[in-house]
């Protein structure tokens, strides 16, 4: 628990440094190696160089204009944690999709670990499928469990006596 306080550090400059559009200089903040691991669709990186050039400048070319909104950030010791929502432009290419202008919400966690004052494993989820519905894709082909809230579709119930 002593790292909390250098972890918070950490994180809240890079972070800084990220709605600031840096990648050059970002191995500041990052270990040479770390690993990011993303949801299906974002991919996994595997040190700073596959982070900048396979999400960071893929990411800054489909998503102009973005504003970040953590929700809530949580440190304590050498982890720390974080949700929220960027609010973008959809200037680029993104998925095959080419630039449609409109302003999409792109939700996300993400977890980090930080040892010696470098962020060494992060942890993403970035809810692409949300992404992607705003711009006219359902990725679900119709059956997403949201027909259910929906009152669109009935939940199948278990039939082998189990959660009765």
């Amino acid at each position: 628990m002593s790292k909390t306080g250098e972890t918070r550090r950490v994180i809240e400059a890079m972070v800084d440094g990220l709605n600031d559009h840096r990648i050059a200089d970002m191995g500041e903040f990052f270990a040479e190696s770390f690993r990011w691991m993303g949801n299906c669709g974002c991919g996994t990186k595997t040190g700073l160089p596959q982070f900048q050039d396979n999400w960071q400048r893929p990411f800054q070319a489909a998503f102009s204009d973005k504003v970040c909104v953590d929700e809530a950030r949580l440190f304590m010791g050498e982890w720390a944690a974080a949700f929220g929502r960027q609010e973008a432009t959809h200037s680029g290419r993104f998925m095959g999709l080419e630039p449609t202008g409109k302003r999409v919400e792109i939700r996300y966690m993400d977890f980090w670990k930080v040892v010696d004052g470098k962020i060494v494993d992060n942890w993403v989820m970035v809810d692409f499928p949300h992404v992607l519905a705003q711009l006219g894709v359902d990725v679900f082909g119709g059956e997403g469990w949201e027909a259910f809230d929906r009152g669109e579709k009935t939940p199948p119930q278990p039939d082998h006596g189990a959660g009765a």
